[in-house]
């Protein structure tokens, strides 16, 4: 029917966009790095904000195992997005990498 081809294809969707930001948030992860020079205080906040992106990154893994894949995608865009606000509060060091962060 009409409508099972249509959850077909948003499954089919939605696990091709787990699977791309599965990817890129794994490494950015494995590329970020604290800025040199915070306070002790923006060096704890930024290990906070890194931690929040891994406990996120590791949620999405739960769901998916799950099967529950509209909850996988929003937990690796939350992970990511820790990141990405990390770098624009300058706690990360992001390497110039305009591809997996969004730079200041």
């Amino acid at each position: 029917t009409i409508i099972r081809h249509y959850k077909f294809e948003y499954n089919k969707k939605l696990l091709q966009k787990i699977k791309k930001y599965r990817q890129i948030t794994k490494e950015a992860l494995a590329k970020i790095g604290l800025k040199k020079g915070l306070s002790k205080k923006d060096q704890k906040t930024a290990k906070d904000f890194l931690s929040m992106c891994k406990n996120y990154f590791s949620d999405a893994a739960h769901f998916e195992k799950k099967g529950d894949h509209a909850n996988a995608l929003a937990a690796l865009s939350y992970a990511h997005a820790w990141l990405d606000a990390g770098v624009r509060a300058k706690l990360f060091d992001a390497k110039g990498d305009s591809r997996l962060f969004t730079l200041p």
